[in-house]
């Protein structure tokens, strides 16, 4: 939905639908799906992943 129009972005509609292994459904406003679409900004994630993988390198280290 456009209430959440900070999630709207291309790459994690792409991510979504691509994950789907036999259907993917789509449910909310064709102006939502359209606004994540058009847009062409990606946003910074701060997931964490470059600290988790590293722990794990000095873990087997060890």
């Amino acid at each position: 939905v456009t209430q959440h129009f900070n999630m709207l972005a291309r790459n994690l509609l792409y991510t979504g639908v691509t994950r789907g292994k036999q259907l993917v459904v789509l449910i909310g406003q064709r102006k939502a799906i359209g606004m994540a679409v058009r847009s062409g900004q990606t946003k910074r994630r701060w997931t964490k992943l470059r600290e988790w993988l590293r722990g794990a390198v000095e873990s087997r280290a060890v």
